[in-house]
């Protein structure tokens, strides 16, 4: 069996690089590198040095230029303690190779570190099931660059064929694992999708966003109960799913797995299971980090793979987080009171416009305005269940 070690250990020392491509600016690589940081922080890593540089695409052999990877190799010399280089966007397993030659220390890219954070994670069967089965198909197309040995030739003893290379049998032994993981996971899904059905008539509600947003903060207020979150990045991979009432009004909350840019297809594709919660949901909370710099393409980066499960079209209260670290950023400590106001009304009625009167805006940890929130998901689940069930007065009122 093949079996592939942890990326990131605690304290490993890393550089970063990313690469500016015609389609891309400086700024939008900048925040894409400070991503990257956080990811590698969550993994255990220190961030050392960053790295960019502007090509019109990625070199096929060595992803970089040679002038680039020389002037890494220096600083690696100079510092004596980096022990991996992490690259921004897919490496093939040729590239991953070359480089390491070239370099002399661990090349990863950023799905082998997301994997890498969501192993680390993953506490039930099936979250567990789920990230093996994206590891193994990260690993099949690099077998040829993650293997030094696999160009020498097998014999033909017990299942290899004559002549076959050890690089094939790899192969079969992976996708025979690929498939052995998909029968298992199909059947984790079976019993997930009856425990779904057992739930019966109450309307549900899950929670989405991008990862970091304060989604099980919320979960936990909204709740009343106890959701593991911490700020790091994919803090919750499993769905956690409580019963809430709110005015004898019974709903079903559910908290699910963060969105980001660049999430391995193969990522997406093995939880798409977890995600099952969403395309079965009644009502979607989209929860935004409102005083992140870019949240605005985070919001984005959601609705696009909201549209991918088919999920764009529900009925959605999106809740605008962290006001209070917003008002912090965006107010100079010499405006005056009347300014602010006039600056979050702006705010406020720009995405009231957009959303069609349909958000909130919230600071989780000070505990301001979910009352507010808390009369928006109500109002909307009475809706919802006066819908489906118009003679079921005792859930409206």
């Amino acid at each position: 069996m093949i079996e592939k070690n942890k990326v990131v250990r605690k304290e490993e020392q890393a550089i970063l690089v990313g690469l500016v491509q015609k389609d891309q600016t400086e700024q939008q690589v900048t925040e894409y590198l400070d991503e990257l940081s956080f990811l590698a922080e969550t993994a255990g890593a220190i961030t050392l040095k960053r790295f960019t540089q502007k090509m019109a695409h990625p070199d096929s052999k060595t992803f970089l230029g040679k002038g680039k990877l020389e002037e890494i190799k220096n600083y690696i010399i100079l510092k004596g303690n980096v022990s991996m280089v992490i690259f921004d966007d897919e490496l093939t397993g040729s590239q991953i190779i070359n480089i390491e030659k070239l370099l002399g220390v661990k090349i990863i890219d950023r799905s082998d570190l997301i994997l890498d954070i969501f192993a680390s994670r993953a506490k039930t069967a099936q979250a567990k099931t789920q990230v093996e089965l994206a590891q193994y198909q990260y690993i099949l197309p690099r077998l040829k660059g993650m293997w030094k040995h696999l160009e020498r030739q097998g014999g033909g003893v017990g299942t290899r064929g004559p002549g076959e290379t050890e690089i094939e049998t790899d192969r079969r032994i992976v996708k025979d694992k690929i498939a052995l993981l998909r029968k298992r996971l199909a059947e984790i899904d079976k019993q997930a999708f009856t425990q779904r059905k057992e739930r019966g008539e109450f309307i549900r509600v899950s929670l989405v966003g991008y990862t970091n947003v304060g989604k099980s903060t919320l979960m936990t207020l909204l709740s009343k109960s106890e959701v593991f979150a911490e700020n790091k990045l994919f803090a919750t991979l499993d769905t956690t799913t409580r019963k809430v009432v709110f005015e004898q009004t019974p709903f079903l909350l559910s908290d699910t797995v963060g969105f980001i840019r660049k999430l391995p297809h193969h990522l997406v594709e093995s939880f798409k299971s977890t995600l099952d919660e969403v395309r079965e949901a009644d009502v979607l909370l989209h929860v935004v980090d409102i005083s992140h710099p870019r949240y605005e393409e985070q919001l984005a980066v959601v609705n696009k793979t909201l549209a991918a499960l088919g999920s764009a079209e529900k009925p959605t209260i999106t809740v605008f987080n962290k006001m209070d670290q917003y008002e912090k950023i965006a107010f100079d400590e010499w405006l005056d009171n009347e300014v602010k106001q006039d600056i979050l009304r702006e705010l406020k009625e720009r995405w009231m416009n957009e959303t069609q009167g349909n958000c909130v805006f919230v600071s989780a940890t000070e505990r301001t305005n979910l009352d507010a929130l808390r009369q928006t998901i109500l109002n909307k689940v009475r809706e919802m269940y006066q819908v489906r069930y118009p003679y079921r007065a005792e859930y409206f009122y």
